[in-house]
């Protein structure tokens, strides 16, 4: 076999294979055999039918099935020949076989970058430095306290007002008839000024009474949520049940203790300081990563592959399907498709695939391994944040071998970030006001 690669990039290449003659008569003399054992042909036993029968009856089929597995094959050994490292599928219009001639085809591939050794030291970086204010702690505590609160009836007769509690009855018509759509609802919990269902709708039980029923017509926006309700108009008929007054707890010792594991609020207070400073050592540290990811990008020039850019946009549309679909909804009840998703994320694909690419170069240029150390100890905080036995994390990765790869990988690239920023000059600055 002789392999010659044109380069058309340096990440796009079409390899030009010939496959010797007396190789494609071997494959061709095989695939009528095969078929001479089984074929039944009338007027002849079994495994007696002459060549030139066969040749015939399947000269097509047996042509293109040798073609396919002589590609397939040769393709193969002509990758490991030249050590290209191919990305994504080949592009390949095989030709006929004309068995008088060595069998020619061209496959058209591409490959990953090649990436000069970076430079990692000497990047100038600039790092916030975040405290937790008291505001802050505050503001946190005000949340719990809204997330604690209870609904109780009001003592007053009073009319509704914007910011109310409501416990309604609900029934939308089309036409005088009941629509699918907006089925009888009851005792539906609702704030008024929310726009739970419509902001149109909560503008008509203003001034609703306890015992009241109100019928009101609403007109939904051709572009609603709820695809049954888009550009509908609908007779609403709402019987007001209830309005309700939120009554916030006290913030002392014993609603530290209703808040979790808490005796005081003093120890409150500090669970939330921690949590907070937690989630700002989170935001350096990413803000870091992407100052040093924007200075990696401007000292390794590279093409990159299509095919890795396409594959990462796979990626990102298959994770909002399944977010659509936890919702219990579809891209396409939201007005979306897999074309349009892929036009927006395009370029956040490509700083993805560009990342990968540079840390995995810095992973072979540092020579960087995980070891079996570092390995446990990352499945072990990946139990404690699950709550799973670790043991039913190893089995999950025993059971996916390709998936545990995929993570170790994912550990190397950490390793190789915190190289780099190691390798940094780091100048503390104060953040901007928050």
């Amino acid at each position: 076999m002789q392999v010659t690669v044109e380069d058309i990039s340096s990440v796009k290449k079409t390899l030009h294979v010939e496959i010797p003659r007396e190789d494609v008569v071997r494959e061709i003399d095989k695939a009528y055999d095969e078929i001479k054992k089984t074929a039944k042909i009338k007027g002849f036993r079994p495994g007696k039918v002459p060549r030139s029968v066969l040749e015939k009856m399947f000269r097509k089929d047996v042509l293109a099935d040798v073609s396919s597995r002589l590609i397939q094959s040769s393709f193969i050994d002509a990758v490991k020949e030249k050590d290209l490292r191919v990305v994504g599928r080949p592009k390949l219009d095989p030709p006929e076989i004309d068995i008088s001639q060595p069998y020619k085809y061209a496959a058209t591939v591409e490959v990953t970058p090649p990436i000069a050794d970076i430079d990692l030291k000497g990047m100038q970086l600039k790092r916030s430095v975040y405290t937790v204010s008291e505001a802050e702690v505050d503001a946190q505590l005000k949340m719990l306290q809204k997330n604690l609160a209870r609904l109780e009836k009001t003592a007053d007769s009073r009319p509704v007002r914007e910011g109310d509690h409501l416990l309604i009855d609900f029934e939308g018509f089309k036409d005088g008839r009941p629509f699918a759509g907006a089925p009888k609802t009851e005792n539906f919990t609702m704030k008024l000024g929310a726009g739970a269902v419509l902001k149109e709708f909560d503008q008509q039980l203003a001034g609703m009474a306890a015992g009241e029923t109100r019928e009101f017509p609403v007109t939904f926006p051709g572009d609603y949520g709820n695809k049954a309700l888009a550009g509908q108009t609908l007779q609403f008929k709402v019987k007001l049940n209830e309005i309700r007054d939120e009554i916030l707890p006290e913030i002392n010792d014993e609603f530290a203790k209703s808040a979790g594991r808490f005796e005081t609020l003093e120890d409150l207070k500090r669970g939330i300081t921690t949590n907070l400073t937690q989630g700002y050592e989170k935001r350096v540290e990413q803000e870091l990563s992407e100052q040093a990811f924007s200075g990696l990008i401007e000292r390794a020039a590279f093409e990159v592959p299509e095919a890795l850019v396409e594959m990462e946009l796979d990626g990102i549309v298959e994770e909002a399907e399944r977010s659509f679909s936890y919702r219990n909804t579809s891209l396409a009840e939201a007005g979306l498709s897999r074309e349009i998703i892929a036009e927006k994320y395009r370029d956040t694909a490509l700083k993805q695939v560009k990342r990968h690419l540079i840390l995995g170069k810095i992973i072979d240029q540092e020579k960087l391994e995980l070891s079996d150390d570092e390995l446990d100890d990352a499945l072990q905080k990946m139990a404690d944040n699950f709550q799973q036995p670790v043991a039913e994390i190893r089995r999950y990765y025993r059971e996916n071998p390709e998936k545990l790869d995929y993570y170790k990988h994912a550990l190397l690239e950490k390793k190789a970030i915190k190289l780099v920023l190691d390798a940094s000059a780091i100048e503390d600055l104060a953040p901007e006001s928050r």
